[in-house]
């Protein structure tokens, strides 16, 4: 076979997997998971996975979802994208990215944190400093959960290393991936940097209530890292409370984006203190953005620390940008999950 013949073959092979990606929709499914401990409750996920079946537009509380409920998944899927939220946040929540993930071929696994969602806010009210520690813990659980199931793991493409794992978040979910990814979380560096800066970080402080150090408090020495996971993406990450020293031993192949606007955690506190110190920068700004740029808008008001949710600054388009961000993280996890 002539050069020339090879050149045809392979422009015709790759119009072929195009068009079936193309033609590939987003399947959704719920199912329930084990607890992050024995004694802990099930934990409640939200699986989008690609599909030949037909999506139809179902909304799902303040969200609109274009799915196939149940639809049969495709053979073979590229990667496991764990999927984290924010402060009592839904597995909904980002439901336009996880399905352009889906379409593009990737198995989403987005949890509802148990003590840390719409319905539940026990975990912060409880123990500020334990809920830097339980989070990632139950999104390490979540991936156990999917990797046991055989119908799953059979999908999820694989190397020598074993399944090809990523990791997603927005807000609090940022610092849950970037903790799996390595990151240590100290509560004392959180406690003295809101003694320091809370007047010009409020609304993060305010929440998290820093108080005096507990014996179950995450420390220095805490490490949740999850070696399975290959390439993290952190959405506005409230990350203050990581050291300097763990990001930048930080192996993951890892991208951060801030809002220029956020008042919620304040980029130069949070996003781009953690880019600063990791091995490889990878760093984007987002102008004219707030925090809730990286959600879904949802069909009502939700009332937040920092405004409605559904709220954006003058002139700021949240669906063009958003159509942005799931071409730019599909081509991160394509470059970086092989």
């Amino acid at each position: 076979m002539n050069s020339l013949s090879r050149r045809i073959l392979v422009s015709l092979a790759t119009l072929l997997v195009v068009a079936h990606a193309q033609a590939m929709e987003a399947g959704w499914m719920q199912i329930q998971t084990a607890g992050a401990t024995p004694d802990a409750p099930k934990m409640t996920v939200a699986l989008y996975y690609p599909t030949m079946a037909t999506p139809r537009t179902i909304p799902m509380g303040p969200f609109t979802l274009n799915v196939a409920i149940g639809g049969q998944p495709v053979d073979k899927v590229k990667a496991l994208i764990l999927l984290s939220h924010g402060l009592s946040g839904s597995e909904t929540g980002n439901s336009a990215l996880a399905q352009a993930l889906a379409r593009s071929g990737y198995l989403v696994a987005a949890l509802r944190h148990p003590g840390d969602n719409w319905q539940d806010r026990s975990l912060m009210e409880k123990s500020p400093e334990r809920y830097f520690d339980e989070r990632p813990r139950q999104a390490s659980r979540v991936i156990d959960a999917i990797l046991a199931d055989p119908a799953w793991k059979a999908r999820i493409a694989a190397d020598g290393r074993g399944p090809l794992v990523g990791a997603l978040g927005h807000s609090a979910g940022g610092y849950t991936v970037l903790a799996l990814a390595g990151a240590k979380p100290d509560v004392a560096r959180l406690r003295r940097h809101c003694q320091a800066e809370g007047l010009e970080d409020p609304i993060f402080c305010g929440l998290a209530r820093p108080g005096e150090a507990a014996a179950q408090a995450p420390t220095a020495t805490t490490s949740l890292q999850d070696d399975r996971i290959r390439a993290v993406v952190a959405m506005s990450p409230a990350s203050v409370l990581l050291t300097a020293e763990s990001l930048a031993t930080v192996r993951p192949a890892t991208m951060i984006y801030v809002a220029q606007l956020d008042r919620f955690v304040v980029p130069r506190f949070h996003g781009e203190w953690v880019a600063s110190h990791l091995p490889a920068a990878n760093l984007h700004r987002v102008p004219n953005a707030w925090h809730f740029a990286f959600m879904d808008t949802p069909s009502m008001a939700i009332p937040s620390p920092d405004g409605d949710v559904a709220s954006n600054p003058p002139g700021f388009d949240r669906d063009a940008f958003q159509k942005q961000l799931a071409i730019e993280i599909t081509a991160f996890f394509d470059a970086n999950l092989h």
